[in-house]
């Protein structure tokens, strides 16, 4: 991973940090994912767009994939 810096005012700093905390994520996270949604899709994986937007709030979703795309078995 590369680190940078960037410059924002108070408001913006403030703004972001807010949005930050709300959604349960770190300021750098914030920004790496309003970047991404900013950047234009991979040509070769377009799908990747979207990976990770959403989410389930299930720390086991990973394993239980299935279940979450499918619904429960009956």
């Amino acid at each position: 991973m590369i680190r940078t810096q960037i410059s924002l005012s108070e408001l913006e700093y403030d703004r972001a940090k807010e949005e930050a905390k709300k959604q349960g994520i770190s300021l750098a996270e914030f920004f790496r994912r309003s970047l991404r949604n900013m950047l234009p899709a991979s040509r070769e994986k377009p799908w990747m767009r979207y990976a990770g937007l959403v989410e389930s709030g299930n720390p086991k979703s990973s394993q239980q994939i299935d279940q979450l795309i499918y619904g429960q078995k009956d």
